[in-house]
């Protein structure tokens, strides 16, 4: 029934010898890798190591049976506890997305709407910086646009997860059913009448890209340096800081120009750039494989929409997974899980589904 369980338990074991090993905690990348790895794997085999010993607890009320009818109903209630382990040893052994265990990029833009779409955005940003500080995770800003009336045009977060985390636990996991079109029906802070307009605002989330995830050769790239826009202190307006990163065979453009120091805008840019070239080999593989991804919308149109927030009604509906609730203004403070739980539970759904067709 588990026969995947096998080798994974040999896996298992060969990554409790590497990460006692010395060598392995050198290299902080490795032992990042391993140790998502070994979490992923624990969960696998302390599942299975439940099933196991509950069916050979449930053999032995068997035939203690024969002596005691009590025992009967002890195996019967054991049978039970063990369908419920299988259940869950099913779910962790559904083919998980690679970068799953990553953490994420999430880039947040305006779009219809104007400056209320702006603000709408800044809504969405910090919703998803509320989410991640209930989970432990941090957040931290790498490049933004600021709209006059204190929005976002655009802006690009970086969630990082502190430490190593439960499987399909990690902010790519768990955000990458964000992305698409988010749609707000509210009376923008610019309307006299108080009519109800509805706007929208794109989500796009990105695992982020380790260096040895993703090989970048310096002759693929021009780099400019320009004077920063926007809000700013003594130096981020005077001197050519900020940096706009082409990368010639793909055409992807990158820009920053948060930071004081061109350094550390070129550092910020190359984290963002190395997360969209993953994502577009990740996109060309799905391609290929006919399965394009059905989560992520690129195009910022109302018409196009993955979720709607309702002001007037104090609603949010998600129109991929039908989930439905009346707590908008807990949503837009953070109570994000049960929305994100909907779509988790309904693309597992899918997988399964698709195991056993």
């Amino acid at each position: 029934m588990f026969e995947a369980v096998e080798g994974m338990l040999e896996e298992h074991a060969d990554l409790e010898h590497q990460l006692a090993a010395p060598e392995t905690h050198a290299d902080q990348r490795l032992a990042k890798r391993l140790n998502q790895r070994y979490a992923e794997l624990t969960a696998v085999v302390n599942t299975w190591r439940d099933w196991t010993q509950l069916g050979e607890d449930a053999e032995a009320a068997r035939e203690l049976a024969s002596d005691d009818p009590a025992f009967a109903d002890e195996a019967e209630a054991l049978e039970a506890r063990r369908e419920q382990v299988a259940e869950r040893l099913r779910r962790l052994l559904v083919p998980r997305d690679p970068a799953d265990g990553k953490d994420a990029l999430v880039e947040v833009k305006s779009g219809e709407g104007g400056e209320e779409s702006a603000l709408f955005a800044g809504d969405l940003l910090r919703m998803y910086t509320r989410y991640a500080e209930q989970r432990g995770w941090s957040v931290e800003v790498l490049d933004a646009t600021e709209s006059d009336l204190g929005g976002y045009k655009s802006v690009t977060a970086a969630v990082k997860a502190r430490g190593a985390v439960e499987p399909g636990q990690a902010p790519y996991a768990l955000l990458k059913f964000e992305g698409g079109v988010h749609r707000v029906q509210r009376v923008p802070v610019t309307e006299s009448q108080g009519r109800v307009h509805t706007s929208a605002a794109g989500v796009l989330v990105m695992p982020e890209a380790e260096q040895v995830d993703v090989s970048v050769d310096d002759n693929d790239l021009r780099i400019d340096v320009f004077r920063s826009s926007g809000p700013g202190g003594q130096s981020v307006n005077t001197t050519d800081s900020a940096v706009r990163i082409t990368h010639l065979p793909t055409g992807i453009v990158v820009s920053c120009q948060n930071e004081k120091s061109q350094l550390q805008n070129k550092e910020q840019a190359m984290r963002i750039l190395r997360a969209r070239l993953m994502q577009a080999a990740q996109d060309a593989a799905d391609a290929e494989a006919s399965e394009a991804r059905r989560s992520q919308v690129r195009t910022v149109d109302r018409s196009e929409r993955i979720r709607t927030y309702n002001f007037p009604e104090n609603r949010i509906s998600d129109h991929r997974t039908g989930y439905k609730a009346y707590n908008l203004d807990q949503v837009l403070d953070g109570d994000l899980g049960p929305v994100v739980d909907s779509c988790v539970e309904t693309d597992l759904a899918a997988r399964l589904a698709a195991l056993e067709s």
